[in-house]
Order: structure tokens, then C-alpha cells, then sequence
């Protein structure tokens, strides 16, 4: 006897000492959880998106999502021809799906012959039909059921994030949402990986670490492109007055969608992604003419991605080398839709980046050249025209107003605007921040980039700060130009050599330097910028490049965004650099490898937060 309770508890230790191993994998938010379940069509809303996660499943129900979470989806539906119990008749909307269940072996009615559609399904049950998924079946599992299933379910990591642990415990959908989420990574009963090797073969929808790629999920989950035109809306195969709508990479509505803006959809995920992202200018190049799969319009290569697209650039479209067309461009700024600008006009507000003369042909081939003027826009684009006169240089502010083939320029005035951005970003002082209000920082004469409220949040703009401000009609910013506020458009690495030389008229310097973990050709020349190894700012413009580094600050911890030091708070860039420094040699790396261990961190940052700073770079040692 004392032999056998020893052995009992050894194996309770052993069981116990690999739990933590077991159970290391951090749940993810219900947010991201339901993103990647709506994104595979296994779990989605009600008519409103509404996961509904505290309310209880029923057997039928489960017995769907079962199905939709299996290779049996791509051939079933609510409808079959027989009963498939007594009470699951042919008309009842599960019937299709506990069919197609119960012929795979995935579920069983009871003893009784009854399926008990409408009874609300225990943890145990799911998790039984889940480890069947997986391809274990129930002679793998000994002893009084449930025991053997939610060992296994445990040792497994099904249950990482489930909020019920009683076996007998109604299961809720928050409990399905996990419990699902959890099969996605989890190894089948022959070592394969569910959703890599079972669910979606060949679709890299996992990363190298085994976590699910959702980047690449939504990416799979996206339908379209629509151009927003003509009774758009009726081409989508949901009802829109619900969806989610992102628009320029920031949540939006369904009203700010404008003409000729680009859609992409997902009708399992209820959301829109929309691009408003256009150029215009003359055709130089379509490659290759029979069936384009790239057009070069003001000096530009772009990729086709329509069909439509291509037929238009084609030999058998309207347009040609030499014709002026507005491109509209959607994800990757890929050609969605391809217009004659004559039947279009638009008003554009940005900074001149260039003027230059570039080589063109026209409808019969035959070269010339002209003047080409490109704008970044207050609207994150680039646009590029044609314009044949002088008085314009990179630098200038501009708005260039085009209608039909015709195009206006005229410079910006009206500076003299000051004041704190509220912490929620919506107001800048006395002044309102309109809803699609647009922003662009600039540097120099050819260094623009577009920021959004968010970023401002704190930031005290002076007058000086500002170039160019517009209100709309309800007195609210409607548009602001900034002047070199947040630092955004500069570039933020590590020196990891300098060498200088200074023999009174002889000065002399070369200068190493890493970029995102790539070793950057050196800067040389007869300028010495006083600078030392380690984290720094490049600054770039038509006069040169300056070298600066950043100041330094011991961080006690890192936070999503945000970065502590003791009780002080220091935002962190949203493309923060982080280094391990090994010796005297860094090496590129993540927040997510350096977060937790060992490391003592410090970050780099460019200026103080309240006038838009934040840190660019993190070295842990």
C-alpha cells in the first residue's frame, strides 16, 4: 500500500512540475481573440457584431462551430436531406451541420437516440469534441470520464484564458471563444500543428515561434478591392451599417468613406478597410503593354492589382503612354482603378517635395520633356503634375487644385495658430480638431510625413511651430502643417564606428551606422558632427545630413507604448529601435526578447514629450 501511495504522489509531482510549462502560453485578449475566430469564419457576431460572450451554448451550436472549425467546412451547410435525430429534424438550422458532425465522429446523440439540440453543452463536451477534432479519439483515454480528456486538455494549453473550470460547468462562448482560439496552435494527436497543418495547409498563417500570424490572417480574410462609386455599397455582401470601418489605418465610419476611395472587406469580420490614397499625372511606361502588370506615371512604378485595372492600361484599354490618368491606390499603393482626370477635380493642401524636369512620351511614342511637380499632402499622399512654370521650389507650401485636364496652384498662408493638443487629441487650445482633421510635419525642404491626432496628444505647438492651419465650416483645425514637430520623418539607429580627423584646413570624418539591423553605407565627408557611438538621430534634406544622439534615460519597465522610469512615463516611438549590446557590438532585436529578462534597459529619446518627442531607441545590456 505504502508502495503505492508513494508511486501516486510521485506522479502527482511529475504531473504538477510540468503544469507551469503546460501553461505558459499568455492568453490573449478577447479582442484579439475574437479578431482571429471572425477573420476564420468559426466565431462571429449577430447582426451588430456582438460576440454575446456571457451567454451559454447550446449542443447545436457548439456543433457549428465544431464544424466551422474543421476541413468539413468547405462542404457544409445548414441543409441535408435526411433527419439526422428525432429531434434535429431536416428543417432545423442545425441539421446540415450535427450530420456532418456526427458521420466524422465528432459527436454522438445519447443513450436515449435524442441529439438534445437545445440542452446547454458542458465544458467536458466541448473539450471531448475538440480533442476529437485534434484526432484523439476516446479509446486513447482510460479511466471515468472525464478524467483522461481534461488532463490532456490541460497538458495541451486548451484551456489557457477559459474562464470555466468545472468539467460539468456550462460552457459560455466566452468559453468557446478561448477554448477555439487555443485549438488554432495546438498540436494534433500526430504532432501536426491544427491550424498550419490541418485547418489551413500551406497559408503561413502561423509564425516560426508557433503563434498565429494575424497580420496574415485578416490579410487572408480580406476581400475586394471596390472602388467607392456608383451604389458601391450593394456590391458587399453585408450590411454595412454596422461594420467596423478603418480608413487611412485609423477607425473611421461608414460617412467619412469618399468618392473613388478604395474598399477592401470581410464579410465574416464586419469591417472595411478603406484607402483614399490617389496620383495623378502622365503615363510614361506600362509593362508589358499586352497585359500591364505595372504602369509609370510621373517617375513612379506602381503594381496593378485589378483586373480592371489592367484591361484599362492595356492595349485594348483607353489609355496609352503620354495620357494624363488619376491612379487610385489601394493596399501597398497597388492600382485598384485607373480614371481620366478630366472627369474628375480634387483639391490637394501639402508641401512642394520637388520640381524637376523629367523625360515623357507621347500618344506616338515620341520623347519630351517637361516640368514635374510633386506634393506631399496633408492627406498622407503624393501627387505629382505637371507644371510648366518657374516660380515654385521643393519647400514651398502649395494647395494645387486639378479639374479636368486643368491644373492650379497657389501658395499657403496662415500661420499664427498656438496651443496644447488635449490629452485625448481632440482639441489643439480654443480650437476643436475636426473628425477627419489631416496633419503633416515637415522638415526642410523635401521631408514631409503625415501624423494623426493620437501622436500629438500633450504637445504644446508655438506659433513658430506651426506653418499652415485651415478651419472647416464649423470653425474647427480642419488642416495643419507643422514645422519639424514630432521628429517622424527622421531616421533613428545606432553609430557603431566613427573615425575623425582634424589637421586644421584638413577635416575629415567617416561615420558607421546601423538602421534597423542593417548595416547603413557610411556618411564621409569634410564635416565632423561631434558625435559618439551608440543611439542617434539622421536628419536628411536637399542640404546635407546631420548627425545628433539622443538623450538617455534608465527605464524600469516597458508597457505597450509607454515606458517607465520609476514614476516618470516617456512614450515610446510606434517603430522603436531595440538593440542588445553584447561588448562593445549591437545587435538588432525586439521589446518582446528583451521585455521580462535579465536586461537593463535604456531609452533613447529626441526631445521632451510635451514638444513631440519620444523614445526611438532601446539598448539592452
Amino acid at each position: 500500500m505504502k508502495k503505492r501511495v508513494a508511486s501516486a504522489l510521485l506522479y502527482a509531482v511529475l504531473v504538477l512540475s510540468l503544469l507551469p510549462a503546460a501553461r505558459a502560453a499568455q492568453a490573449p485578449t478577447e479582442a484579439e481573440a475574437a479578431q482571429v475566430l471572425s477573420a476564420l469564419d468559426i466565431m462571429t457576431g449577430n447582426e451588430n457584431g456582438d460576440l454575446m460572450l456571457g451567454r451559454a451554448v447550446t449542443r447545436a451550436e457548439f456543433t457549428k462551430l465544431v464544424v466551422a472549425a474543421s476541413p468539413l467546412r468547405e462542404n457544409v451547410g445548414p441543409e441535408t436531406a435526411t433527419d439526422p435525430y428525432p429531434d434535429v429534424p431536416r428543417t432545423h438550422w442545425a441539421a446540415g451541420y450535427v450530420a456532418a458532425a456526427v458521420s466524422a465522429g465528432l459527436v454522438r446523440g445519447n443513450l436515449y437516440g435524442y441529439f438534445e439540440p437545445d440542452r446547454n453543452i458542458t465544458l467536458a463536451e466541448g473539450v471531448t469534441m475538440v480533442l476529437r477534432l485534434l484526432g484523439y479519439r476516446d479509446s486513447d483515454f482510460t479511466g471515468a470520464y472525464p478524467a483522461g480528456q481534461m488532463a490532456k486538455y490541460r497538458a495541451l494549453g486548451l484551456d489557457t484564458g477559459v474562464p470555466t473550470t468545472a468539467f460539468n460547468g456550462e460552457l459560455t462562448r466566452r468559453d468557446a471563444l478561448y477554448l477555439f482560439y487555443n485549438l488554432l496552435t495546438a498540436k494534433t494527436a500526430d504532432s501536426s500543428a491544427y491550424l498550419l497543418d490541418v485547418l489551413k495547409p500551406g497559408e503561413h498563417l502561423v509564425t516560426p515561434s508557433g503563434t498565429i500570424n494575424t497580420v496574415a490572417l485578416v490579410n487572408a480574410a480580406m476581400e475586394g478591392p471596390v472602388v467607392a462609386s456608383g451604389g458601391w455599397q450593394s456590391k458587399l455582401p453585408f450590411d454595412l451599417s454596422t461594420a467596423k470601418v478603418y480608413r487611412g489605418g485609423s477607425a473611421s465610419t461608414l460617412s467619412a468613406v469618399a468618392a473613388n476611395d478604395v474598399v477592401y472587406y470581410s464579410k465574416s469580420m464586419r469591417t472595411l478597410w478603406v484607402y483614399s490614397n490617389k496620383v495623378t499625372g502622365s503615363i510614361e511606361a506600362i509593362t508589358p503593354a499586352s497585359s500591364p502588370t505595372s504602369v509609370t506615371v510621373a517617375g513612379k512604378s506602381y503594381s496593378i492589382e485589378t483586373p480592371a485595372a489592367a484591361y484599362d492600361l492595356s492595349d485594348l484599354g483607353p489609355f496609352r503612354v503620354g495620357d494624363s490618368v488619376t491612379l487610385l491606390l489601394g493596399r501597398d499603393n497597388q492600382v485598384a482603378a485607373v480614371l481620366d482626370p478630366v472627369r474628375t477635380s480634387s483639391t490637394v493642401y501639402g508641401m512642394v517635395t520637388a520640381v524637376e524636369t523629367a523625360s515623357y512620351e507621347d500618344a506616338s511614342g515620341n520623347p519630351y520633356t517637361a516640368s514635374t511637380l510633386t506634393v506631399q499632402a496633408t492627406d498622407g499622399n503624393t501627387y505629382s503634375y505637371r507644371w510648366d512654370q518657374k516660380n515654385l521650389k521643393a519647400g514651398a507650401l502649395v494647395q494645387v487644385t486639378t479639374n479636368g485636364g486643368s491644373v492650379q496652384v497657389t501658395r499657403l498662408s496662415g500661420s499664427g495658430i498656438s496651443g496644447k493638443v488635449s490629452t485625448d487629441g481632440t482639441r489643439l487650445g480654443s480650437y476643436d480638431l475636426a473628425d477627419d482633421v489631416e496633419i503633416l510635419d515637415t522638415y526642410g525642404d523635401t521631408q514631409a510625413v503625415r501624423v494623426y491626432p493620437s501622436r500629438l496628444k500633450g504637445v504644446s505647438l508655438r506659433e513658430s511651430d506651426v506653418r499652415f492651419y485651415q478651419l472647416d465650416e464649423h470653425g474647427a483645425v480642419r488642416r495643419l502643417i507643422l514645422n519639424e514637430v514630432t521628429g517622424d520623418m527622421h531616421r533613428y539607429g545606432v553609430l557603431t564606428h566613427i573615425s575623425e580627423t582634424d589637421m586644421g584646413m584638413a577635416v575629415s570624418g567617416v561615420y558607421e551606422y546601423d538602421i534597423g539591423g542593417v548595416q547603413q553605407a557610411p556618411i564621409t565627408g569634410a564635416t565632423l558632427y561631434n558625435v559618439k557611438t551608440g543611439p542617434f538621430q539622421l536628419k536628411q534634406d536637399a542640404d546635407g545630413v546631420k548627425l545628433a544622439n539622443l538623450n538617455e534615460v534608465t527605464l524600469t519597465s516597458v508597457d505597450g507604448k509607454t515606458a517607465y522610469a520609476g514614476s516618470r512615463t516617456y512614450p515610446l516611438s510606434d517603430t522603436v529601435a531595440v538593440y542588445e549590446l553584447r561588448g562593445n557590438t549591437y545587435y538588432y532585436s525586439s521589446l518582446s526578447l528583451v521585455s521580462g529578462g535579465d536586461y537593463t534597459l535604456t531609452g533613447y529619446y529626441d526631445k521632451p514629450a510635451d514638444q513631440g518627442g519620444c523614445i526611438r531607441v532601446i539598448v539592452a545590456r
